[in-house]
């Protein structure tokens, strides 16, 4: 498939990635009923096959230690749980949270005292998690082995699957049909006006130049590349995960929560007998942008023996599918970069999601809807996860990574 020509030479909003940040913000746009003007997306690849989108295990959760993160979650469960009412579309599916939960284990006393410490703020927030023993954990979910197990924490309402997919096709589908244009093609450069305050153009690969009034930086793990067109740094880059599905020998006769072992390798149920893992390897480095390259033994030395000594019922598996993903990693506090940049004024930063990207999709597309076109946040304050914090070397502290 050849690049794609933009049927204009000038849009007012330019979103650079049309993946799940970059649709999303593109329907919430035209929720905006103050705005009215042309919204041009460019992907590189409309298959998506190589986007973190695609690689996600495409569940939420509401266990963080940052009560924003918190609020984010329980918007994008209430948007997943009532979407054709927020999509006004009755050919849009209604949806559901599959609320497994989350099974955070912890092994030592300090790891227990961290997660004493999250749901606190977690419950002020409003959401459900409980605290379990280990004699707890074994009576609720008689296949784990809790050994070595000091304290448990889990949430089973709206925490678990959702269908991804679905939101990101129907986002996509609505935006276009509403007049949001998608190409396909790639921006290769931008130029900026004398005072190097304003991006006033972005040059495609196909060699058009465009002018914008306002553009969005939703390359996922490309982040960084984008922003340098702009002569901008960001701390975000591309760091390889694992994921496998697997069929067990002796399924559990029960749903297994997203378990997040100690060691960080993670597990859940996945329907019809199978479950799926994920992990990484403990030198984790940036990796080139186009490296999907799978590491086999991987699983075999790592991955399997610990999920195999957490549910003894894993020791007989059969591995049916595995893919390599990245995360789009943010080397300060692994949370978003977003909103203004504070110099250049039109660049919008959408990034850095470090892997809780696509939980976060419905609160942040509607947040940068809302700035771009009133200038400020309405629904919820997301000015903590501001540039300003790059720059001073002010991470957001969030205790809840995987």
């Amino acid at each position: 498939m050849s690049n794609q020509t933009p049927n204009h030479s000038s849009y007012d909003i330019i979103i650079v990635g049309g993946a799940i940040m970059g649709s999303s913000t593109a329907w919430f746009l035209t929720e905006q009923k103050d705005f009215q003007g042309r919204v041009l997306v460019v992907e590189k690849d409309p298959s998506y096959e190589f986007s973190s989108t695609a690689h996600t295990n495409s569940c939420m959760r509401q266990q963080y230690s940052n009560a924003l993160n918190v609020n984010i979650s329980q918007f994008a469960a209430d948007f997943v749980k009532n979407i054709r009412s927020y999509m006004k579309d009755d050919r849009v599916p209604e949806l559901s949270i599959r609320s497994f939960g989350y099974m955070y284990l912890a092994d030592t006393e300090s790891f227990a005292q961290t997660l004493r410490e999250n749901i606190k703020i977690q419950h002020d927030a409003g959401a459900a998690t409980v605290l379990m023993t280990p004699d707890e954990i074994k009576a609720k979910y008689p296949f784990y082995n809790v050994d070595d197990i000091v304290l448990g924490s889990i949430n089973t309402v709206d925490e678990g699957y959702w269908d991804g997919a679905a939101v990101f096709d129907w986002w996509r589908r609505l935006a276009r049909e509403r007049g949001v244009e998608y190409v396909h093609n790639e921006v290769v450069a931008m130029t900026k006006n004398a005072a190097g305050t304003r991006v006033e153009s972005i040059t495609l690969a196909s060699g058009e130049v465009i002018s914008c009034g306002q553009v969005v930086n939703a390359s996922g793990p490309r982040a960084a590349r984008t922003a340098a067109m702009a002569g901008i740094e960001i701390p975000v880059e591309p760091r390889k995960r694992f994921s496998w599905i697997f069929a067990a020998e002796r399924p559990l006769d029960q749903d297994l929560p997203l378990t997040i072992d100690p060691s960080g390798v993670h597990c859940r149920e996945n329907g019809g007998d199978t479950y799926q893992a994920g992990g990484h390897a403990d030198i984790d480095p940036a990796v080139d942008y186009d490296d999907f390259n799978m590491d086999h033994s991987f699983w075999e030395n790592h991955a399997w023996p610990i999920l195999a000594t957490r549910i003894p019922q894993f020791e007989a598996v059969k591995v049916t599918h595995s893919w390599a993903g990245h995360y789009a990693y943010n080397t300060l506090d692994h949370n978003a970069v977003l909103g203004r940049h504070p110099e250049i004024e039109n660049f919008i930063f959408q990034n850095g999601f470090s892997g809780h990207g696509l939980q976060q999709s419905p609160a942040m597309g509607r947040g940068i809807a809302e700035l771009l076109v009133h200038g400020a946040y309405r629904s919820l304050d997301l000015s903590p996860f501001s540039y300003e914090r790059i720059t001073t070397n002010t991470p957001i502290i969030e205790k809840a990574v995987i």
